[in-house]
């Protein structure tokens, strides 16, 4: 099903690329919350992702790799955010209470995961939540495999004390 709609968007078919997005959207955001906190940059990423995806779909070589393809190119579009956000210096505000939607996680998983340092949170959601494998997370943050297993592996422990 998503390889047709990979193929029919590949051709120009946008009501495809469009299903094809949705379809997409509930992994995608939930990557972009392990890096981001404000649902407002969240929802910026995964625009500028999608309009990526759009842009660029013609340079994706095998259907079957595509979800590590989008969700590299969000994660590079949620790092731009970031450093935007560390060039421009405002006036600290309090965060505005989130608005995000717990019916899809456990709050204590979710808070215990935001304990945790990006680099940590962020391969403990591409490994579990989004469920990629270790080479997969490897080719999507440019890493060694090893460096993700050592992630993990210090990612739980640190999960480990947070919930005990």
């Amino acid at each position: 099903m998503i390889k047709n709609l990979i193929k029919e968007a590949k051709c120009g078919d946008s009501d495809a690329f469009a299903e094809l997005m949705q379809s997409q959207m509930k992994n995608m955001y939930k990557a972009a919350r392990a890096i981001l906190y404000n649902d407002e940059d969240v929802a910026e990423a995964i625009s500028e992702t999608i309009l990526t995806c759009w842009e660029k779909l013609w340079q994706l070589r095998e259907e079957d790799y595509f979800r590590t393809w989008m969700t590299r190119i969000l994660i590079n579009k949620c790092n731009d955010i970031l450093r935007n956000q560390k060039n421009i210096s405002l006036v600290e505000e309090i965060p505005e209470a989130s608005s995000y939607d717990t019916k899809y996680e456990n709050v204590e998983w979710k808070d215990a995961l935001d304990s945790l340092g990006e680099k940590y949170r962020l391969v403990l959601m591409l490994y579990y939540v989004e469920g990629f494998k270790t080479g997969e997370i490897s080719d999507i943050l440019n890493m060694p495999e090893s460096t993700v297993r050592s992630r993990l592996a210090r990612g739980r422990e640190q999960l480990a004390e947070e919930l005990a």
